[in-house]
């Protein structure tokens, strides 16, 4: 995660940059590849993440946590794993399951070893090589994936002490799960505990690539309090950029002890560039980093600020978030998940979004057909997150449209999971190819944000089955 930078790293942060000069050989692989800096899932369709990290080692019952994750729009999850050598060890099974709740739930799986953390500075953080022990160990369960899994070797792997080892020991990794068999897009996470104040990923990243048999290999760049100007942010990514590497903001937050990272940047610089990024995190953060969650007690119901805005504001989540093509066509599993528990982590942070306040509506079907319940999730100045959860009724239906007109002028401007469409007022949404087919009794949900001013009165929505 974050760790604050000494005054002497800091100052290297005037250090004169290397210019990148190397070729990129293109790589077509079974699943994800990289090919002139861009990322491309399997169909050969470029991908930009869009999501959030998620602690699942330290709250291994947060298993509902993906489908609220996708219900808001994203379409990648960073996942927190244990090795063993710090963290409690997640097993082969449970990442086969965690794997299997993101396929479920049309999202790409970035699976990430987090007991390397601040390797060098942090005496109880492990190497490198460790965790590649431990990717190997899980190889089993990781072919096959490639599709669906991108693996990221090592959290922050080394603190502000002795990162001079990073290119070496990243490179060594790389080689050994190639060997190893994993034909996975490997991302490698930068040192400085993820921020790279001292650039040596930056400038060392032709060299890694370069040692990759496969040339599928992305970086990850964590921007907290040394990436607090906008132009700081745009120099790093666009060194990335021009040299024709792949890089993604695998973590970076609204603010942070050890300084206010400039997110309007992050998100509109990666957004014009086509640069994924991941926010931190989805909830469960402690030891005084609380405000960094995105919701309150796993509780996709109570956005805080930070959630709001990564996941509703300008070039955030919902507006720019494009699923993998890879999903296109598939009937997986239903995603709508039970009411989320809360965690019983004792520091959560303060929401700043209400609860929902509004009773749903329902109109009652005949036999066979649905019923459509609209809920307004959350509502801020001059917006708010829709929802409308359809439900079979005494049989199974291959299809569902929903309409509702909007009584005080409201507009929707982002919709998920269905296909939405206006005339003025009146609004229509229609299944997409993966939530038409419901079993008698079933439910699925699709949502939105919309516009609204002065009165935000709740619609009647209508369900038609086919």
């Amino acid at each position: 995660m974050k760790k604050l930078l000494s005054v002497a790293g800091a100052a290297l942060l005037t250090a004169l940059a290397a210019v990148f000069a190397f070729g990129q050989p293109a790589h077509a692989a079974a699943g994800f590849s990289v090919s002139n800096g861009r990322l491309y899932d399997a169909n050969g369709t470029e991908f930009v993440m869009r999501g959030v990290n998620h602690a699942h080692t330290w709250y291994p019952q947060q298993t509902s946590s993906f489908a609220n994750i996708k219900a808001l729009g994203a379409n990648t999850v960073r996942v927190v794993l244990g090795s063993g050598d710090r963290w409690t060890r997640n097993s082969a099974a449970d990442v086969a399951n965690v794997i299997s709740l993101c396929k479920a739930n049309r999202l790409i799986c970035v699976l990430e070893v987090h007991d390397t953390t601040g390797y060098g500075e942090d005496g109880a953080a492990t190497t490198l090589a460790k965790a590649t022990d431990y990717w190997l160990s899980i190889a089993d369960v990781l072919k096959g994936q490639e599709k669906y899994v991108i693996v990221n070797i090592g959290n922050e792997p080394f603190g502000n002490q002795g990162y001079g080892a990073w290119t070496t020991d990243t490179s060594n990794a790389i080689k050994r799960l190639r060997a190893g068999g994993l034909t996975h897009t490997i991302m490698v996470d930068g040192p400085n505990w993820g921020q790279d104040w001292s650039f040596t990923m930056r400038d060392n990243a032709g060299t890694v690539f370069n040692a990759d048999p496969q040339r599928n290999t992305v970086f990850s760049i964590h921007m907290y309090g040394v990436f607090d100007t906008a132009a700081e942010v745009s120099d790093y990514l666009g060194r990335f950029r021009s040299a024709g590497l792949p890089i993604v903001v695998g973590e970076f937050g609204f603010n942070h002890s050890d300084g206010n990272p400039d997110e309007d940047a992050i998100m509109s610089y990666s957004q014009a560039n086509g640069i994924g990024y991941l926010g931190w995190s989805w909830s469960g953060n402690g030891g005084g980093v609380e405000y960094l969650d995105m919701t309150t007690g796993f509780n996709p119901a109570q956005l805080t600020s930070w959630g709001q805005r990564i996941f509703n504001g300008a070039n955030g989540i919902a507006a720019t978030a494009r699923e993998a093509s890879v999903f296109a066509g598939s009937t997986p599993s239903p995603t709508t998940s039970p009411s989320p528990t809360t965690s019983p982590s004792p520091t959560t942070s303060p929401t700043t979004s209400p609860s929902p306040t509004t009773p749903p509506t329902t109109t009652p079907p005949p036999a066979g057909g649905c019923t459509a319940t609209y809920t307004i999730v959350n509502s801020w100045q001059g917006g708010f997150q829709g929802e409308v959860k359809v439900t079979a009724g005494s049989a199974a239906i291959t299809g569902w449209t929903t309409k509702w007109t909007f009584a005080n002028g409201q507009a929707v401007s982002q919709s998920w999971s269905a296909t939405v469409s206006n005339s003025g007022a009146a609004y229509t949404a229609r299944n997409v190819d993966y939530n038409g087919r419901l079993g008698a009794g079933a439910s699925t949900s699709f949502g939105f944000i919309a516009s609204w001013n002065g009165t935000n009165a709740v619609p009647a929505v209508t369900c038609a089955a086919s």
